[in-house]
């Protein structure tokens, strides 16, 4: 059955979405034009991004079309022809109402409509949908749908081609907050307050209480998560265990082939509340640190709402902003890996973000890449600015109550948290 609840999500979000448009076209048009062949060696495009490859399909930002190529012919508007009025995003919200055998029967009409039709979300989307979490991730999710739909059609290597003169910056910025590394300057600001082997009643009177966030170093030393669990180790022990991946439950061994071979600009995230109760020996391998042994919301027993989670994904992946419900605050420990974390006091809202009249819904209708790239450099001119850590493998991040914050993986982690809720 089509995405419908994500077409007409991102409907409501297309013009909060065209607020960062002028920034984003002033980033893109400095990105260098893709190549004719794919290549797999990192690229600096001299403004410090590093991309991990060149556009797929040789889709380039709109840009171009006027500063470096002029007098071309954009061939999305001829190969859509009536059609070229839509948006690419209103466009791409009704391919996603086809099924696969009319994308791809439509990926054969014009040169325009290969591209569009082979956008890659379109086949996630029919992937997680149709096969729910039973599937292999084989190289891009249109392989993958085929080659779990279609098991005796298996093609050596995905075949992709190069179309030129196509401009479009929607697709394009698709591309390259996949492709994009963290950029040095956003890896720079390092404000938060770090503490190790403080005493509870420090912790309570310096940073719960005037619920502010901090930095715990240390306090991981007796887990035996942070020995033991690496990959190879959770594959052992759980390898065949379904855990809540984005929308569907995936084996975590399953969901580990898609982590490795996945680029793209919202990569699935193993975010699950019953790891516990799944696999109780990784129950046993962790302790809640010393600082957060208090929690009321323990009376509630079996009607307490989810609580705690396992949290696995790669680089790239993430949340972004949004204030934890209930009004708890919550710790996040990391076990591998290492996170960066950028936090907003209560009474400031993020740029990019849009929370209702009420506080109760949050509407950030991009990416994290794609905020860091539009957003992030204006906060350095805030008076309020936003505090900022990396946090690395055996440290825990402290997150009060009412604060918006947002993490992106800078490589593949594992990490434990859990909501709470303090006198």
């Amino acid at each position: 059955m089509p995405n419908y609840k994500n077409s007409l999500l991102a409907t409501k979000l297309r013009n909060m979405r065209r607020r960062s448009k002028s920034k984003r076209q002033k980033l893109i048009q400095n990105q260098p034009e893709p190549q004719e062949r794919e290549e797999e060696e990192e690229e600096d495009d001299g403004n410090g991004f590093k991309l991990k490859t060149s556009a797929k399909h040789g889709v380039q930002p709109l840009g171009n079309l006027y500063f470096i190529n002029k007098g071309a012919v954009n061939v999305r508007n001829t190969g859509l022809g009536n059609l070229q009025v839509l948006s690419d995003e209103l466009l791409l919200d009704i391919l996603a109402l086809l099924n696969a055998t009319h994308l791809g029967v439509l990926a054969t009409v014009t040169k325009s409509l290969y591209i569009f039709s082979n956008h890659e979300p379109l086949w996630r989307n029919l992937v997680l949908e149709e096969l729910k979490g039973d599937f292999l991730f084989t190289r891009s999710w249109k392989s993958t749908y085929v080659a779990s739909t279609y098991p005796k059609f298996q093609p050596l290597t995905d075949s992709v081609l190069k179309i030129r003169d196509f401009y479009s910056d929607y697709l394009f910025q698709s591309w390259l907050c996949a492709n994009l590394e963290m950029k040095q300057e956003w890896l720079e600001r390092d404000n938060i307050v770090r503490v190790r082997g403080i005493s509870v009643e420090d912790f309570i009177t310096n940073f719960e209480e005037p619920n502010k966030p901090v930095l715990l170093e240390g306090c991981l030393d007796d887990w035996g998560a942070v020995k033991k669990w690496s990959k190879g180790y959770l594959s052992d022990v759980a390898g065949d265990v379904e855990f809540a991946v984005g929308p569907v439950e995936m084996k975590l061994e399953n969901y580990f082939k898609y982590s490795d071979g996945v680029s793209e600009e919202r990569p699935l995230y193993l975010f699950d509340p019953k790891f516990a109760e799944k696999v109780p020996v990784l129950d046993s391998e962790y302790n809640v640190p010393v600082y957060f042994k208090e929690d009321l919301f323990s009376v509630l027993g079996n009607e307490r709402p989810d609580y705690r989670w396992i949290i696995i994904g790669p680089s790239g992946s993430g949340s972004s902003f949004h204030i934890d419900p209930n009004s708890t605050s919550a710790w996040n420990a990391v076990v591998t890996g290492s996170k960066k974390w950028v936090l907003f006091p209560p009474d400031v809202v993020p740029p990019g973000v849009h929370p209702s009249p009420d506080g109760a819904e949050v509407a950030c209708p991009v990416s994290i890449m794609e905020w860091f790239m539009n957003f992030y450099g204006d906060t350095k001119k805030w008076k309020k600015r936003p505090v900022e850590c990396v946090c690395k493998a055996g440290e825990v991040m402290f997150v009060p109550n009412g604060w918006w914050h947002l993490v992106i993986n800078l490589e593949e982690s594992i990490a434990i948290t859990q909501n709470y809720v303090s006198r």
